[in-house]
């Protein structure tokens, strides 16, 4: 999966876990500041992911840093791809 799907995936289940169309999203944006993403919404975010995309997530790596931006998650789950498909 590509940097693009990602980020529109992203985009979809953020729209989805917010009620409310985001045409777009930028790696800058931030998830708590500018999304108003908070514990709850992470999880549901996170739950999405998994049943659109089948991204599996390890709780251990899930540090504040993963959730700081749209770039530092789609980081976060390209690298989980790259690691399924080595």
């Amino acid at each position: 999966m590509d940097r693009t799907e990602i980020t529109e995936h992203l985009r979809a289940a953020l729209s989805a876990v917010l009620n409310k169309e985001l045409p777009e999203v930028s790696p800058e944006m931030r998830l708590f500041e500018d999304l108003a993403l908070d514990s709850t919404s992470v999880i549901e975010l996170l739950m999405s992911l998994e049943d659109a995309i089948g991204l599996e997530v390890d709780p251990d790596e899930l540090g504040p840093d993963v959730f700081r931006t749209v770039g530092s998650l789609a980081d976060y789950i390209e690298a989980g791809f790259a690691r399924t498909t080595v």
